[in-house]
């Protein structure tokens, strides 16, 4: 079902808009009666260049968030104070003190965050998700001195000369220093020893000696953090499984009435979710590809032999609760175990290379048994599918034509969509494309994969096959082994994003 939609109404301010939604009892087709009571879900629009304007560096001259900053906001109550720095602190009043969280919009897809020190917070975010209690949470910070808060002893009053960095383990310096903010997670020990200023909930790490951290290259991220005054843990702001959130409007879908209040800063500008490296081994490991790509990383000091972990098998996610005693290993970072980015309808990708299916292999994939919409044969209706392209493949028609011998493939409704040619593009408008199609009601969605470059090779259904389908492996459907072509490269250097994305559309049509 349908959420509701939102209301929206405009204030005067020129900074600022606010959108405010009605009551909802509702929740996404995958939540159960058991989730959170329902809430009245607020949107409220923040301008992030209103709070860009706001914030100060220790050296001006070369401005970065790796050292002091300040955030000059007005009290609410001052004539100064704008809707942006009103709304700013609503929404870090309720991270500080509720046990609902709060969404908020990351470079990467949109976070839902609570108070990574209060277990009751932090257990809020797995009842509003729907999210298995073993899959651990990713910490986000806004400075250096709040992680180092998270690993150390508080430091003494009198020692006034400290380094941040000296808590953080050194084979994450050069990292830090080129990558944050940005889409970078790195998994740092728990402290086992008493006395940080600042003690994890034991719910973030789901049981795990270690915990993932990073800082968020998004203004609005890190301004919240900082007016809260508290680390934040915050997976992606979506119904458990689902496709992650590049817009406001993609929460409210999942979420509303489940949680109180989704900050709205626009779309996000990357559309996959951070790289999560663990340098604590060696050589260092990337646990999940993401916005920051491995020959990225090898390109900084001590990560010259950092290789990718090959990932797990997909698993679905129990019912939702307390950790059990399990055979499957607990995951190391969050996307490593259980089923992600799914759209309801089923996903099948074509490798980099493969022909592009015309409606009559439309439909023969549709009925697929692996398919599972057997029941589609014969139907006199139509049936609706949809076709994500990104380099090579071209549109095909909405609709059929008379001429067509086969009236069933003449009822296919082929909704198609383009996600552009370069990597960044298809990257951004991925998760938005697989919402929009699930919107559309279609029952199959055939993707168009990016060619990887050697950046990962292909283990299911060998390279420039289909993987989801009963195509997946023969022979006259294959291509050309998936080897790039001219004109399909994409912009230099973007082959680890590429990677993140082929990541993600994996695990879709799994």
């Amino acid at each position: 079902m349908s959420s509701p939609t939102p209301t929206t109404t405009t204030t005067s301010t020129t900074t600022s808009t606010t959108t405010s939604t009605a009551t909802s009892t509702s929740t996404s087709p995958s939540a159960s009666a058991a989730a959170a009571a329902p809430h009245a879900t607020q949107i409220l629009r923040i301008d992030p260049s209103a709070i860009q304007s706001l914030i100060t560096f220790a050296d001006e001259a070369r401005p970065s968030f790796l050292q002091p900053w300040q955030l000059h906001l007005p009290a609410s109550s001052s004539s100064s104070s704008t809707d942006a720095s009103r709304h700013l602190l609503t929404a870090a009043r309720l991270l500080r003190t509720s046990t609902t969280p709060v969404a908020f919009p990351t470079e990467t897809v949109y976070g839902l965050g609570a108070d990574a020190t209060r277990s009751a917070a932090v257990r809020g975010i797995y009842a509003a998700k729907q999210r298995p209690a073993d899959n651990p949470l990713i910490v986000h910070v806004c400075s250096l001195e709040q992680l180092a808060a998270l690993l150390q002893p508080a430091p003494d009053d009198r020692n006034h000369d400290h380094d941040p960095l000296a808590a953080i383990p050194a084979i994450y310096h050069p990292l830090i220093v080129r990558f944050w903010p940005g889409p970078l997670t790195i998994l740092l020990p728990v402290p086992s020893r008493p006395g940080p200023a600042l003690t994890l909930a034991p719910e973030v790490t789901a049981g795990l000696a270690t915990f993932g951290a990073r800082m968020p290259a998004n203004v609005l991220a890190l301004a919240l953090i900082r007016v809260a005054g508290v680390p934040v843990a915050a997976p992606s702001a979506n119904a458990s499984t689902r496709p992650s959130p590049t817009t406001a409007a993609h929460v409210w879908h999942d979420l509303a009435g489940r949680i109180e209040l989704i900050v709205d800063g626009g779309p996000c500008a990357v559309g996959v979710e951070s790289t999560v490296v663990d340098g604590l081994v060696w050589p260092p490991v990337v646990l999940r590809p993401g916005g920051v790509g491995i020959e990225q990383l090898r390109a900084c000091q001590g990560w010259e032999e950092v290789y990718a972990e090959p990932e797990p098998e997909a698993k679905p996610n129990p019912t939702p609760g307390p950790a059990t005693t399990t055979t499957i290993t607990a995951p190391r970072a969050p996307g490593m175990k259980y089923r992600h980015y799914s759209p309801r309808a089923k996903v099948v990708l074509c490798e980099a290379g493969h022909p592009q299916p015309d409606r009559a292999q439309l439909r023969r994939l549709l009925l697929s048994p692996s398919n599972g919409n057997e029941g589609a044969a014969g139907s006199a209706s139509a049936v609706a599918v949809g076709v994500i392209r990104t380099r090579r493949w071209r549109p095909l028609a909405e609709h059929g034509t008379e001429e067509e011998d086969d009236e069933e493939v003449a009822r296919l409704v082929v909704h198609d969509v383009w996600l552009g040619p370069s990597t960044a593009e298809v990257a951004r408008g991925l998760f938005a494309a697989l919402r929009a199609l699930d919107a559309r009601d279609v029952v199959l969605i055939v993707v168009e994969g990016l060619a990887e470059g050697g950046v990962r090779g292909r283990e299911e259904g060998g390279e420039g096959g289909v993987q989801g389908g009963e195509e997946e492996g023969e022979g006259e459907e294959r291509g050309e082994g998936g080897k790039r072509e001219e004109g399909e490269e994409g912009e230099a250097g973007d082959g680890e994003l590429v990677a993140a994305v082929m990541n993600r559309l994996r695990k879709a049509a799994s």
